[in-house]
């Protein structure tokens, strides 16, 4: 197997596990869902950690911010004290954030663009997009405010579509952060989520070709 490709389907696993962390994040009306949705994402950034050939290094930050994100998920359903779901949230954010710089730093070393490239970059977009919505979550259930002002807290399936609308600057000003810090946050997303794309589809072109291009020799174009 070539240096740097992942295993067959790996990245294509890596997204099917992406939706399901999805789903369920729709569903996590209770605490004990919010349990199951970080041991979901333990295992869809570990997933992503292997295939994408993570360092030791990056496992073991890995797996450190997953056992302070568990114990607070334990002592927020032993002690109903809500603001350990913040703390919870804050964790699974930084574990959503270490994948895609695996991720985008295997992609670099792919020669050509292929479906495991593509289904590489956008598990690494969507990480990303789903790592700033718990943020938002994180800073709704410790701030004293509402995060969006009259509109109050959303809840997970508002900031998920918050996110990926600011993500991918869309902003259809249907919801907009009341202040700070949550609207320097959305700024730094939304320009992530440009600066991803930019070197994303640079890296696309720079590696794409066409089955029928063929490159002309040197010396045999016209002087």
């Amino acid at each position: 197997m070539a240096i740097g490709r992942p295993p067959r389907g790996g990245y294509g696993l890596v997204l099917l596990m992406i939706i399901g962390t999805y789903l369920i994040a729709l569903l996590a009306t209770n605490r004990w869902m919010v349990v199951l949705l970080l041991f979901v994402q333990t295992l869809t950034v570990w997933q992503a950690l292997r295939v994408s050939g993570a360092r030791a290094g990056m496992r073991l930050a890995a797996a450190a911010v997953f056992a302070l994100a568990l114990a607070a998920a334990v002592l927020n359903l032993v002690a109903q004290n809500s603001p350990l779901v913040g703390y919870t949230f804050l964790a699974a954010s930084v574990l959503y954030l270490l994948a895609p710089f695996s991720i985008v730093r295997d992609l670099g070393r792919h020669r050509g663009v292929d479906v495991q490239t593509m289904q590489g970059a956008l598990a690494a977009y969507l990480l990303i997009g789903m790592a700033f919505a718990f943020a938002y979550e994180c800073l709704a259930a410790i701030q004293p405010g509402p995060l969006f002002g009259d509109d109050g807290d959303p809840g997970l399936p508002g900031v998920l579509f918050f996110s990926f609308i600011t993500l991918t600057t869309t902003g259809y000003g249907d919801m907009v952060p009341a202040g700070n810090p949550a609207q320097t946050i959305a700024v730094v997303q939304a320009l992530t989520g440009q600066l991803f794309l930019v070197t994303a589809v640079a890296k696309v072109v720079e590696n794409w070709r066409p089955r029928a291009w063929k490159p002309v020799p040197k010396g045999d174009g016209n002087d």
